[in-house]
């Protein structure tokens, strides 16, 4: 097995802790599904937001999930370039996987799909 980055972002219409949480566990939820991962192959995560939101910590929304309090998580402000993607939550998973890096499916939601369109729409 080798350890993998597997990456995703979505957004939300505002700065709402509940509405950070539901965009956060949809994308979670969304990139275990459809790459078929077991909790207890992911190393780590690390979830960042744009400086536009600080309501709540998305790394809550993840502990929610079963399996996942046990997962290392992390929490960090995304940096603020002039033009970015406002409202934004990305997240990197480091996957203990026997997929190629190819295989992966990278999760892109609401207007993230702007930031990598060539994996968006695979």
């Amino acid at each position: 097995m080798k350890v993998r980055g597997l990456r995703g972002a979505t957004t939300v219409k505002a700065n709402d802790r509940e509405e950070i949480w539901r965009a956060t566990r949809e994308l979670m939820e969304e990139i275990v599904r459809l790459n078929n991962i077991d909790v207890d192959d992911v190393a780590s995560v690390i979830l960042t937001m744009t400086a536009d939101l600080n309501a709540g910590f998305p790394a809550l929304a993840v502990r929610q999930l079963p399996g996942w309090q046990w997962v290392p998580l992390m929490c960090a402000r995304e940096i603020e370039v002039p033009g970015s993607l406002p409202r934004s939550i990305r997240v990197l998973v480091h996957l203990n996987t026997d997929k190629a890096q190819d295989e992966l499916i990278h999760v892109y939601l609401g207007e993230a799909v702007q930031l990598r369109p060539d994996l968006a729409t695979r």
